[in-house]
């Protein structure tokens, strides 16, 4: 079963959230959460396997709570989901940045959500690498400077560098195989140990290392 945690301000998202949870084969509600601070209070104690995270929230808001549960969870950390209103949201990116392993939008459909939580779960991405690169490429210039700085890529070998940029650049695993021909086991045996080495929480939060250590450039677009 895979434990979740609801965090939402406004109580009639919540408890439709907390209901379609509770519902679901596989899932447990294990608690919910009213805002940021309480959201890092019960992360600790009730140790979900997924946090639903709601992002614009009044005092500590989705961001901060992110940050706040992922950097004093003990192996394994929780997965966070993120829902937003907006997908290309500087609050996406930010939370993405502190370990977030992926968002949805809040009009996402109920099913697609639940399979969502799921895959997050499972350590998975909810969305297309490409998608959440187009956030990335989007904000990765803005990165606030009041935010955790990302680590250096110094402790990397050069084909896990390799890795990150082709993460970077939204590659699945397979493609990922497939371009530097060796087996997708490979693959995410180089990617554990990188995220590992550089305390990444997702996968998510390695596509925006590479672009704000440099490893990937974002693409511009041609002059019209």
């Amino acid at each position: 079963m895979t434990r979740v945690l609801i965090v939402d301000d406004q109580v009639l998202i919540r408890a439709g959230l907390a209901a379609l949870v509770r519902a679901a084969p596989g899932l447990d509600l294990v608690g919910e959460a009213v805002d940021g601070e309480e959201a890092v209070a019960l992360a600790a104690r009730l140790r979900p396997d997924v946090v639903v995270m709601d992002l614009r929230m009044p005092g500590v808001d989705g961001v901060a709570a992110t940050r706040r549960i992922l950097s004093a969870a003990e192996e394994p950390r929780p997965r966070v989901l993120v829902l937003t209103v907006l997908d290309l949201d500087e609050y996406v990116y930010g939370a993405l940045r502190a370990g977030a392993s992926g968002f949805l939008l809040k009009e996402t459909p109920p099913e697609r959500l639940l399979r969502a939580i799921t895959a997050v779960g499972d350590g998975e991405m909810p969305l297309a690498p490409s998608v959440t690169c187009r956030l990335v490429e989007a904000y990765a210039h803005r990165a606030g400077t009041a935010a955790e700085p990302l680590p250096e890529l110094s402790p990397l070998t050069g084909r896990e560098r390799d890795v990150l940029a082709l993460v970077g650049r939204g590659l699945t695993n397979a493609e990922i195989a497939d371009r530097l021909v060796v087996s997708v086991a490979t693959v995410k045996t180089h990617l554990n140990r990188l995220m590992g080495k550089l305390d990444l929480s997702s996968r998510a939060q390695a596509v925006v290392l590479a672009y704000e250590s440099g490893l990937v450039t974002p693409r511009r677009s041609e002059p019209g």
